[in-house]
């Protein structure tokens, strides 16, 4: 047992669990934080594109939409005055052929509406003049976008919980939840050995993939609530540094069903990768499948046509956390306190797929509210 116990307890050290953590740090409640790996952002957070996305693509008035753009705000502000890593580089949405453009069109208006900054439709000429290497019948510009470290934003935003008093265990994982006297008894297994045993008055669940079985295990019907997570799997391949500079933007295809398309994303060290796909999988693993290097290829080459198979190599996969199952239509954050779901005192953060690096920062300020109003 832990001698002075926070009232406050995080799961998960991810972006969206350190961001949480820091907010409410900042206000004067550091939380303890426990992670079942041995470092900060192993999962999502360190296997996806690193993009800070403008809000061009979520539905107005969603949290999506909303902590999109409010993140990004945050976020663009947060890295400068903490030395992160990040580039505003903006980045072309294309159209490879003149029947998506009314799509750009949309994407255009929608963006609009949510704030996502001046955006502009390219004819081929000016996609041509700004991106030579790059072929589309038109593309929408978006000079909001941008690039960032994401584990270095993890780190700054640990150094900032450990400066405030908080903590993480690490190789601490989540045995048992029981919820009782008004208060959350966690057991967890801690650097894989000992068991622990602490009661906090709040939980947060920001465990990511695994979100939805912290949430049952704290007594939640995920099922009966729509809340089981599907997870989807999407690879990415590094391009070969042969082929030099290919763009000076992030460039993406319009979207597509359960993701954004094959994007071409530099990063912060010039590197091109080429990614990630959409790979609906019950049990998904880590593993890089190299045979697809051919329908990357050809994805790509859509919008960059010198691109060959043989110029890219198998690099990492990530895992998305949708609370939408194949087929169904996109579905908004979950950020919410469970009371009216029989667990009072527990919020939880399902479904925090893209752009939920971008909405990282804001989607702490949320959740240090609802903390707020718990204890109000």
């Amino acid at each position: 047992m832990h001698n002075s116990q926070p009232p406050l307890l995080v799961i998960g050290a991810g972006v969206i669990g350190l961001a949480c953590a820091a907010e409410l740090a900042r206000r004067g409640s550091p939380p303890l934080v426990i992670e079942r790996h041995r470092g900060p952002g192993q999962e999502a957070t360190s296997r996806n594109s690193e993009v800070i996305h403008a809000g061009l693509y979520y539905e107005p008035g969603s949290h999506k939409a909303e902590l999109c753009v409010e993140g990004r705000e945050r976020l663009y502000h947060y890295c400068q005055s903490h030395q992160i890593g990040h580039k505003k580089l903006g980045k072309l949405v294309v159209a490879t052929a003149p029947h998506e453009i009314a799509t750009l069109e949309k994407i255009r208006a929608r963006g609009l509406s949510n704030r996502a900054g001046a955006l502009e439709i390219l004819d081929a000429h000016e996609v041509r003049v700004r991106e030579p290497r790059i072929r589309a019948a038109a593309a929408l510009w978006s000079p909001e976008s941008g690039i960032v470290d994401a584990l270095g934003l993890c780190n700054a935003l640990l150094a900032e919980l450990e400066q405030s008093g908080g903590a993480v265990a690490w190789r601490a994982e989540v045995l048992r939840l029981e919820h009782r006297s008004g208060a959350w008894s966690v057991t967890y297994r801690n650097g894989g050995a000992s068991e622990e045993q602490i009661e906090v008055g709040c939980l947060i669940n920001a465990a990511g993939v695994q979100a939805d079985r912290i949430a049952q295990a704290a007594g939640i019907e995920i099922d009966a609530s729509g809340l089981r997570q599907h997870p989807c799997k999407g690879d990415y391949f590094s391009i070969s540094p042969q082929l030099g500079v290919l763009t000076q933007r992030l460039v993406y295809p319009v979207p597509v069903a359960g993701g954004l398309g094959i994007h071409l994303t530099p990063d912060l060290a010039g590197r091109f990768r080429a990614g990630p796909d959409v790979e609906w999988r019950a049990e998904p693993d880590l593993v890089v499948d190299a045979s697809k290097a051919e329908s990357f290829a050809r994805a790509v080459a859509r919008y960059l046509p010198e691109l060959r198979a043989a110029d890219l190599t198998a690099d990492y996969a990530g895992i998305r956390a949708k609370l939408q199952a194949p087929g169904e239509p996109a579905r908004d954050f979950h950020i919410a306190e469970a009371s009216a779901l029989g667990a009072p005192g527990l919020i939880n953060l399902l479904g925090i797929e893209s752009p939920g690096l971008t909405a990282s920062l804001a989607i702490g300020n949320r959740v240090a509210d609802l903390v707020a109003e718990l204890s109000a």
